[in-house]
């Protein structure tokens, strides 16, 4: 992945103009394969100061795969005239610096915090133990078993790293299912059951949450399947998901 930024000094007069320009471009850029997005913001204390950026698949694929392909004379087409107005075209890779900031609340703080996740592993698990399909899959299950889940929970939602610092993390979690061979009935309860159980103890139901914890159990589940498998391989070096609202962390699992 590479973004790519170019910043445009219009003059006066000219803004209108100018952005209606990249409206038309946009829907080049929007097509592109190569692409994954792009935003044109322009400068609240300076007007006629614009910044593009455009997320590429990668360099190659900007340089040799846009501009040799189906979109780009259309592209450049429209923004040829502002090509001069150019200060700055530069590609910058992304660095592990970055994350959300104070205002959004992770899934963690909205869902209730420790306590709420608790809440909700401790009459979960009271659900699995009288299921006709998970009953057998956590026979044996010890009873501190829940409340581990929770820390995992609060991990991934964003809380404190308490998993990774007192369970092992990621490939504690992993081991936990070797062997087990889930089938996809099983899965498919298991995520039903839980987010039901979310109904029962009273978790936020607002459809930005609920899409969210349903994501993360859709996906969650599907690599406890993959790593439960008797063929399954070690389970890498990989760190607890960290997971957010409308996004899935990158895995390569």
């Amino acid at each position: 992945m590479i973004l790519e930024y170019i910043r445009y000094r219009v003059p006066d007069g000219g803004h209108a103009d100018f952005e209606a320009a990249y409206r038309r471009a946009a829907k080049s850029l929007a097509a592109a394969e190569q692409g994954l997005d792009y935003e044109l913001a322009r400068a609240a204390d300076e007007p006629g100061c614009y910044l593009l950026r455009i997320v590429w698949t990668s360099a190659d694929a900007h340089l040799q795969g846009f501009r040799g392909g189906p979109h780009f004379a259309a592209f450049f087409a429209e923004i040829r005239p502002y090509a001069e107005q150019i200060e700055e075209m530069r590609h910058y890779e992304r660095t592990e610096v970055a994350g959300p900031g104070g205002a959004v609340p992770t899934l963690y703080e909205w869902a209730g915090g420790a306590a709420a996740l608790a809440r909700l592993t401790e009459a979960f698990y009271v659900k699995v133990g009288e299921d006709d399909l998970l009953a057998d899959v956590f026979a044996g299950m010890s009873p501190e078993h829940p409340a581990h889940v929770a820390v995992w929970l609060g991990e991934v939602f964003g809380g404190p790293a308490a998993y990774t610092a007192r369970h092992g993390g990621h490939e504690h979690m992993v081991c936990r299912h070797a062997g087990r061979a889930i089938t996809e009935p099983q899965r498919r309860r298991w995520v039903s059951l839980l987010l039901a159980t979310a109904d029962d103890v009273g978790l936020p139901a607002d459809p930005e949450f609920r899409a969210a914890l349903a994501g993360y159990l859709e996906w969650g589940s599907r690599l406890a399947v993959m790593f439960s498998a008797p063929d399954a391989g070690p389970p890498g070096d990989q760190p607890v998901p960290r997971w957010g609202w409308g996004s899935a962390p990158p895995w390569n699992g």
